[in-house]
């Protein structure tokens, strides 16, 4: 295994992120099976993986409580476990959103699931319009304070709002966010516009999510094909948006490239943004071991400057790109 430092803090992760919002149950997506999420989760740290990233809703808690009973028989020192606050955990007033009274409640809650004594990375899911910006900001260093917080982290969100808070947390004295979560894969670039330039400048580290497109990117899809029954794109019309002239041409760029090089469409795309200096760590979420498996043989796969080109030729980067913020 790979590991790099998360951004410029002194955090050592490995350069893949074991997504864990797969690790629960209800929708057919899902792994649906505790025991096969545990069997997943041990063998992601046998390879290396120490790089655990969850959320308090996934599953409402139960991602968090399977991984803590993944973690409990690990060093601990030696994992950067990361979940979310954000979204509703139940009905009813103060359920949801990022007010000091749900960050500070939520952060305590998601300890108790994960079974440990601090997060090593606490992120913020989305932005809050309704919270002022400095209320939130408090709350987060008021956990790294206590020390049940080590640092902090975003997800999804403009790159204004992003330069906003990062300006706010220096000029107000409050613990800046250190990582970035941004869909970002070779098909979905629209972040390279504005938010992947800022985290570059201020020394965030990128984390980029869904980084084989939902599953367009392994190749699994056909061009005149309907998707079929129990795929995510059968299910998920965002996933099927994807199904664009564009998007096929860096697909067939891509599978000709894994044709080549002896290597699959799933780790020539992670290949391709582990080649990106901002990228720190993609996130895969794996629903079997021999996908996890395949996906660390990216690890072994580099890709030169001309290999490179041919997957970024046939496609435009656009922003405002359609159906995003």
């Amino acid at each position: 295994m790979e590991y790099t430092y998360l951004g410029e803090t002194g955090l050592e992760v490995s350069r893949l992120c074991l997504g864990c919002m797969n690790f629960g149950s209800g929708e057919s997506w899902m792994v649906n099976d505790r025991e096969r999420s545990l069997e997943i989760l041990d063998r992601a740290m046998d390879l290396g993986i120490n790089f655990l990233d969850t959320a308090n809703v996934y599953s409402q808690g139960e991602s968090e409580e399977i991984v803590g009973e993944a973690i409990a028989s690990r060093r601990r020192d030696e994992l950067a476990v990361a979940t979310k606050v954000r979204f509703p955990m139940r009905d009813g007033p103060n359920a949801s959103g990022l007010s000091r009274k749900h960050v500070i409640d939520q952060a305590y809650a998601s300890l108790d699931r994960l079974g440990t004594e601090y997060i090593d990375l606490y992120q913020i899911h989305r932005w809050d319009e309704n919270v002022p910006l400095e209320e939130t900001l408090s709350a987060l260093t008021h956990l790294v304070d206590e020390g049940v917080v080590r640092y902090l982290g975003a997800s999804t969100m403009t790159a204004w709002r992003f330069a906003k808070a990062l300006y706010a947390a220096d000029a107000w004295g409050y613990e800046r966010f250190v990582s970035m979560q941004p869909e970002y894969n070779a098909v979905d670039r629209h972040e390279e516009a504005n938010l992947l330039p800022a985290c570059a400048a201020e020394g965030v580290g990128v984390v980029p999510w869904s980084p084989l497109a939902g599953g367009f990117l392994t190749g699994k899809y056909e061009r005149d094909a309907e998707p079929s029954e129990g795929t995510r794109a059968a299910d998920d019309e965002y996933t099927e948006r994807r199904f664009t002239d564009e998007n096929w041409a860096v697909l067939d760029a891509v599978r000709g490239i894994a044709d080549e090089r002896d290597a699959t469409p799933v780790q020539v795309s992670l290949a391709w943004l582990l080649a990106t200096d901002v990228v720190d760590a993609p996130i895969v979420g794996p629903k079997r071991i021999d996908h996890l498996e395949e996906y660390v043989g990216a690890l072994d796969l580099s890709l030169s400057d001309d290999t490179i080109e041919r997957i970024e030729a046939p496609k435009t980067p656009r922003w405002p790109a359609p159906g995003k913020d």
